[in-house]
Formats: C-alpha cells, sequence, structure tokens
C-alpha cells in the first residue's frame, strides 16, 4: 500500500514538475533575448528597444501581491494589443498552437485555452519575487 501511494504521489509531483519545464522551456525559447533568463528585462536585445521590457519577476507586486492569469495569458496570446499596444511585444502563435485545457475564467465559465499558454503562465507565476498573495483568473 505505501508503495502505491508513492507511486501516485510521484506520478503526480511528475506531471507538475514537466508542466512547469514546460513552461519555463517555452519562456527560453520566445522570451529571453528580451527579458532574460531571470525575467528582469535585461535581455541581450532589451536595449534595441523602443519600449523596455517589463521585469516580469514583479508582476504580482506592481498589482498588490495579486497574481492575475487572464491579463497575463492575455498579453502572451496577443489579445491585449489591441487595448494596451506594445510595439516590441510579438504576438506567440506557438502558445496557441496545441491541445486545450479547461479554464476557469472566474465568472463561472470554464473555456478551453491552450495549454501551453497556460505552461508559461505559470512558469512566471513561479518566478514572482515576493510570491503573489491573492489570485485572480
Amino acid at each position: 500500500m505505501k508503495f502505491f501511494l508513492f507511486i501516485v504521489l510521484f506520478l503526480g509531483v511528475g506531471t507538475s514538475v514537466e508542466a512547469q519545464n514546460v513552461g519555463e522551456l517555452l519562456f527560453k525559447k520566445n522570451c529571453v533575448s528580451c527579458h532574460g533568463a531571470t525575467g528582469r528585462g535585461d535581455g541581450i536585445r532589451a536595449a534595441g528597444l523602443g519600449t523596455p521590457p517589463a521585469d516580469l519577476t514583479r508582476i504580482a507586486a506592481r498589482r498588490d501581491g495579486v497574481w492575475p492569469m487572464l491579463e497575463v495569458m492575455s498579453i502572451l496570446d496577443g489579445y491585449l494589443k489591441a487595448t494596451n499596444p506594445r510595439e516590441d511585444m510579438p504576438i506567440f502563435e506557438e502558445f496557441l498552437d496545441n491541445d486545450m485545457v479547461e479554464f476557469d475564467t472566474g465568472n463561472g465559465l470554464i473555456t478551453l485555452v491552450p495549454i501551453k499558454l497556460v505552461e508559461v503562465a505559470n512558469y512566471l507565476e513561479s518566478i514572482q519575487n515576493p510570491r503573489p498573495t491573492r489570485y485572480v483568473p
């Protein structure tokens, strides 16, 4: 019985670690050149951009400790580009071209969103300094 519980626990932890690794790998592939390896906005391309890249480790801190998951995903997928244009911030179509997962939008509705988008947002949450104290979808 103990062995069975260990296997179940191991598989659960392995899955969450794997998801974070996917988000981290996507971040490294798509974001590091501008936002830097640690996400602080100090990438090798940062100095040449019209708008300085945001410090992605302080998203929650800039919102009084709130982690705005849906807002972060909207920036990544380009949806907010119409209302909050960032000339140098690309739209990451790679984040949108994959399997879907259910996401609670916070208003009682569950919607399907690309899993890669969720994984990158979850990775960004993991690098927040200080850690978020509250959450909104």
